[in-house]
């Protein structure tokens, strides 16, 4: 598909046009089975995978800005890592069933459709009927999915966490977490931004930076530890 054909049926399904949405998936299909190829064997079946797949491509549609200076593919990608990202998390601190992450997952996609079809989210209730669970049910399966992950923690058996990674030759699945992190950090405002690029890739001390923006060391501590904690909450959503 042309560039500008898919940034006219993004327009169009932005403006609710259902048709335009079901064109762009269908034409995406090899974009979104690519990223969860490397979530294959985690415990999920592909079925599944492909369907939190497209509800990260469908956000990506939503919520595109077309003042990005990026193909459309680009920002879709981490969006669509980052939905599957939120039900793998079997290295975390909980460990959920795969039966309630199987729900969790249809919830999610019930939920995307229902609020294409509708222009707002379903109630717990309406969620409740649709799957013949108590309310109390969905809410404990929805709250199933959502772990905080942080890039200074690992996410493999590695060990490694993610920024070290970005530090090693990439594979498939290094270059996805390094563009999600490039993309957070790129949304920082230019002073955040400059601190993080002057800390983590500069490899300067917080004192080298205090003297680049004529400021104190504490502040910069300070500020580093505010935007650190910025990224690692974004990172999480994403």
């Amino acid at each position: 598909m042309e560039r500008e054909e898919t940034l006219n049926l993004i327009r169009a399904a932005q403006q609710g046009d259902n048709c335009a949405c079901e064109r762009l998936l269908t034409s995406n299909s090899p974009l979104i089975k690519s990223v969860i190829r490397r979530y294959k064997n985690k415990g999920v079946e592909y079925d599944d995978l492909y369907q939190l797949g497209c509800v990260g491509f469908v956000k990506a549609v939503k919520n595109f800005s077309f003042d990005f200076e990026v193909k459309f593919s680009t920002y879709a990608v981490p969006m669509i890592a980052g939905e599957v990202k939120r039900f793998l998390r079997d290295d975390g601190p909980i460990k959920v069933s795969r039966g309630t992450k199987t729900a969790s997952i249809k919830i999610t996609v019930f939920v995307e459709k229902y609020k294409r079809e509708n222009g707002e989210s379903p109630t717990v209730e309406i969620i409740a009927k649709e799957f013949a669970l108590e309310p109390q049910e969905v809410v404990f399966i929805m709250d199933s999915g959502k772990y905080p992950v942080s890039i200074y923690e690992s996410n493999d058996d590695s060990g490694r966490t993610i920024m070290d990674k970005l530090q090693s030759p990439e594979n498939e699945e290094e270059k996805l977490d390094k563009m999600m992190l490039k993309k957070i950090i790129n949304e920082l405002s230019p002073r955040d931004k400059k601190i993080i690029m002057l800390r983590y890739f500069a490899d300067k001390t917080q004192s080298e930076v205090a003297r680049v923006l004529c400021v104190s060391q504490v502040q910069i501590s300070r500020l580093e530890n505010k935007i650190l904690s910025k990224i690692r909450a974004e990172y999480s959503d994403g």
